[in-house]
């Protein structure tokens, strides 16, 4: 598929944030700084730090959004997840994060510590799901609180119903918004709506779109998110391994094409997950025609 211009965002209420997550070395600080700086020209409505399960980031989390509020002067959030820890370990967290300007907290289980796919269990002293954490949220402070859901459910839940029940449950409890699992198919994400509004759910579901840097990664992961990866996807990319340039431009153009579908269904807000890289980021936004606005000094 080639985009054409008439194709292109024009202007009006189009809404961005970007995912990061908190760097593990001093290379890796150095990618995620220049990411903010390249990526904060897009004039984010928000950005997110992620938090390792039982604060297992806590501290690079925690600098990482100091830095992005104080220096890069973007609205920041932190994810904020309830495993392994007991409530008071949680407020303490987000007495921390608070005092460090924190107003916006996304709230989440989290994956247990043994790993994605294995057996979760709640603290004896804790929050035992997400619903629970963002009512215990809404009653430390008034904060703004971004909540996860999942176009092809969450891997453990027993079925869309109970899926969709736990994102009600949230919304109940007083959640801002809800950011998408990644999805590749928008039908899927449609009918996902029709369940959503039909559940009497009113919060805005922000699609989460993830460009794709490495399509066999990208699969590995999607198995253990129970994200499907459609066939056309091997397709777009068939032998582009060594053609980096060539991989690159239609990674671009396939979330790019993504996001503009998404817009003539009535979408006009999206998070990006950058994987704390922009020149991907970069080309997907230029190939959808958002304008850049603003450039910080990170």
């Amino acid at each position: 598929m080639t985009i054409t211009e008439a194709d292109r965002h024009t202007g009006g209420s189009f809404k961005l944030s970007f995912e990061f997550f908190p760097p593990k070395n001093a290379d890796m600080d150095v990618q995620l700084w220049e990411t903010v700086e390249e990526l904060s020209r897009w004039n984010p409505d928000f950005v997110s730090v992620t938090y390792g399960a039982g604060g297992s980031t806590k501290a690079p989390t925690l600098q990482a959004v100091q830095r992005m509020i104080s220096v890069a002067d973007l609205p920041t959030a932190s994810h904020l997840t309830c495993v392994d820890a007991s409530k008071q370990d949680v407020h303490d967290v987000v007495q921390e994060f608070t005092a460090a300007g924190v107003k916006h907290f996304v709230a989440l289980r989290g994956d247990p510590s043994t790993g994605i796919g294995t057996d979760y269990k709640p603290h004896p002293q804790g929050y035992e799901n997400a619903a629970a954490l963002v009512r215990g949220l809404r009653d430390i402070g008034d904060f703004e609180i971004s909540v996860s859901a999942y176009p092809e459910k969450h891997p453990e839940s027993e079925s869309d119903a109970v899926d969709i029940d736990m994102l009600k449950r949230k919304a109940d409890n007083g959640a801002t918004r809800a950011l998408t699992q990644f999805f590749f198919d928008n039908e899927i994400f449609e009918r996902y709506m029709e369940r959503v509004t039909k559940a009497g759910i009113t919060i805005p579901v922000v699609p989460g779109i993830m460009p794709i840097q490495n399509l066999t990664q990208l699969k590995r992961f999607a198995g253990r998110c129970g994200t499907s990866v459609p066939a056309f996807l091997d397709e777009r990319f068939a032998g582009l391994d060594d053609e980096p340039t060539a991989r690159a431009r239609v990674a671009a153009e396939v979330a790019a094409e993504q996001i503009l579908d998404l817009q003539r269904r009535g979408i006009n807000e999206f998070h990006l997950y950058t994987m704390n890289r922009a020149p991907l980021v970069n080309a997907v936004l230029e190939n959808v025609g958002f304008r850049p606005l603003r450039r910080s000094a990170a």
